[in-house]
């Protein structure tokens, strides 16, 4: 055996014996966040929607956004005025009639 070929032999030994010793140690508890905090504000969104019998789906369709997009907002999640905007004209209101679907901040 060559010197290079003992000094790799070494080296890679020892690679794995430090590899071994860090996979037989417990995990070192890692600082988690707790989960942020998100703004839930109560609307009518479903309700209206339901009245017309609109699924998700097509309030989605009308309004141009997902379907996603609609599950949060019904869930009271924050969402942009140009969003609340535009499922307001999908449900056929007005936009004086916000107030209806979603209530004053």
């Amino acid at each position: 055996m060559t010197r290079t070929m003992r000094r790799l032999y070494f080296f890679s030994d020892d690679v794995v014996r430090r590899r071994t010793r860090k996979m037989l140690e417990e995990p070192k508890p890692v600082g988690i966040p707790e989960k942020e905090k998100v703004k839930v504000e109560p609307n009518n969104v479903r309700k209206v929607r339901e009245g017309l019998l609109l699924s998700k789906a097509e309030l989605a369709r009308r309004a141009k956004i997902s379907v996603l997009t609609i599950d949060r907002v019904e869930k009271g999640m924050a969402c942009r005025m140009d969003t609340k905007r535009k499922i307001i004209l999908s449900l056929g209101l007005k936009l004086s009639d916000r107030d209806k679907v979603f209530n004053k901040a």
